[in-house]
């Protein structure tokens, strides 16, 4: 089955691009879940959409990201969340937490979908979160939970 691409899934495409997949996987996963649509003749103007969107909001340069990547990394980036008496948190720190938090620390603007965290934090201490910037460049910061 062709579907077009609306989110980037990772070991499959990018935001924009017309794959051609297996019909259950697009139908009980990809499409559900808002990652793609399916594919139409009249569908080339929302991949030339999703393309202009993309690109809005992407790093256009390798040198623009190398110069977010040192900016992120020198970045002290700490957030105040509620916890318990064992430093266990009331919930989890999302990847809108995150990206809060860098803009408090008055880092560079970064999107909440490029934000990864490996393993979810519910504890206070430093933890490591990694930031994708460019399909090349992916900088690495540490987050203090306090």
């Amino acid at each position: 089955m062709k579907i077009i691409l609306t989110h980037e899934v990772p070991g499959l495409g990018s935001a924009g691009e017309v794959v051609e997949v297996k019909d259950g996987y697009a139908r009980n996963y990809l499409v559900p879940r808002g990652y793609a649509i399916r594919w139409t003749k009249g569908g080339q103007k929302d991949v030339d959409a999703i393309r202009r969107a993309r690109k809005i909001h992407e790093i256009q340069t390798l040198e623009v990201a190398n110069e977010v990547k040192a900016k992120l990394e020198a970045l002290q980036v700490k957030l105040a969340v509620r916890s318990g008496e064992a430093g266990r948190l009331f919930g989890s720190v999302t990847q809108a937490d995150v990206v809060e938090a860098i803009k408090l620390a008055d880092g560079p603007v970064v999107d909440k979908r490029a934000v990864a965290i490996a393993s979810p934090i519910k504890t206070v201490g430093t933890h490591k979160v990694s930031v994708k910037l460019h399909s090349d460049v992916q900088a690495n910061i540490d987050i203090v939970v306090a």
